[in-house]
């Protein structure tokens, strides 16, 4: 049984591939849009791709063509994204737009984009629920763009019904930043040690590409005008993170902490690694959706691996494979594996044992 129309913007992207797979399977008639105007092989034939530059108005236009039921973007950033949207608003029924955790901030105005100032890291409520302020709108950091695109679809709530979900750190296969690499390329390397700031108790909360597939699910089922947190049920510390990778790959190592900042650049860092936690409230997604995870970070977690590691064969490069996660972590390296070397080495015999 056919439900409706759906339209993908960004299908071929991490995000898109699992959601289109999930709108397919849940009876939508998808045309996945994409400037390459590629297929996934996990699509079901009757899935139509289709090629547009979402940047060409005029073209994405054409595209839609009579319009949708529902249309799914998973790449909007900023007000012009939202002000093409609305441009469309008569031939879209409801619409489901990913935004991120990173639009909040904390009760003295901190954020994601402060926390590089002195006393700049924001103290978040654990768990952060919707209600919590965001930034103040702009085009100058993802974090403000993306209010910006929020408040301008949430003003036009009449006109184009738009759930927008806040994503935490998105994890799963075809990632262009895939955080993993981080402990993936340490068993590949044959690393002992999994060396930790903050006590190896960062917390940035995930949310796999399946869950993220389906909250779209479930916000195409019931429309509204809405922003949602979007993760998986549980948000792991960093070392237990470390951990998982290491028994996704069948590996050993010896977990080394220490508590707060780096002592030197780049030691102890990770993609997660934060001195305050960001664990975001899903509870409104289960009252308002019905949502229920599809699943966790350590069920999940073998297949990103192993894509990941896959990426990495032969020696490959990480900057090469990965140039989005070089760029996003250019300020040190995360793979400095002489500093954290000479740092055991200064630590002499209690490096075993420090925790």
């Amino acid at each position: 049984m056919t439900i409706g129309d759906a339209f993908v913007i960004g299908a071929t992207g991490q995000i898109g591939r699992a959601a289109v797979r999930a709108l397919a399977a849940e009876g939508w008639r998808v045309r996945a849009a994409s400037r390459g105007g590629g297929r996934d092989e996990r699509w079901p034939e009757e899935v139509r791709a289709v090629t547009v530059d979402r940047e060409d108005d005029a073209a994405l236009a054409a595209a839609l063509g009579d319009g949708c039921d529902v249309l799914l973007d998973c790449v909007a950033y900023g007000s012009r994204h939202a002000r093409q949207l609305l441009g469309l608003a008569d031939r879209i029924g409801s619409a489901v737009v990913i935004s991120s955790v990173a639009v909040y901030q904390d009760d003295r105005g901190r954020g994601f984009d402060t926390q590089a100032e002195p006393d700049g890291v924001p103290d978040y409520p654990v768990p952060i629920p919707e209600s919590q302020p965001t930034v103040a709108p702009g085009d100058d950091t993802y974090s403000t763009a993306k209010v910006a695109l929020e408040q301008e679809l949430l003003a036009a709530g009449d006109r184009l019904p738009t759930t927008l979900l806040r994503a935490g750190a998105i994890h799963g296969p075809h990632s262009p930043l895939p955080r993993e690499t981080y402990f993936v390329k340490r068993v590949l390397d044959g690393r002992p040690v999994r060396i930790l700031a903050h006590g190896g108790a960062s917390r940035f909360h995930p949310v796999h590409v399946d869950n993220l597939a389906e909250l779209v699910r479930l916000a195409a089922r019931r429309p509204g005008s809405r922003a949602l947190n979007a993760g998986d049920p549980q948000a792991p510390t960093v070392a237990e993170i470390a951990a998982a990778v290491d028994a996704a790959m069948g590996a050993t190592s010896e977990l080394i902490t220490f508590d707060g900042e780096p002592p030197r650049p780049g030691l102890g860092q990770t993609p997660w690694s934060t001195a305050r936690p960001v664990v975001m409230d899903m509870s409104a997604a289960e009252r308002e959706l019905g949502y229920r995870a599809a699943t966790g970070y350590a069920e999940s977690l073998p297949e990103t691996v192993e894509w990941t590691a896959r990426r990495l064969a032969g020696g490959r490069d990480w900057r090469e494979a990965f140039p989005l996660l070089a760029k996003a972590y250019g300020s040190f390296d995360l793979f400095d594996y002489a500093a954290e070397d000479a740092w055991l080495a200064e630590r002499g015999s209690a490096a075993g044992s420090g925790r």
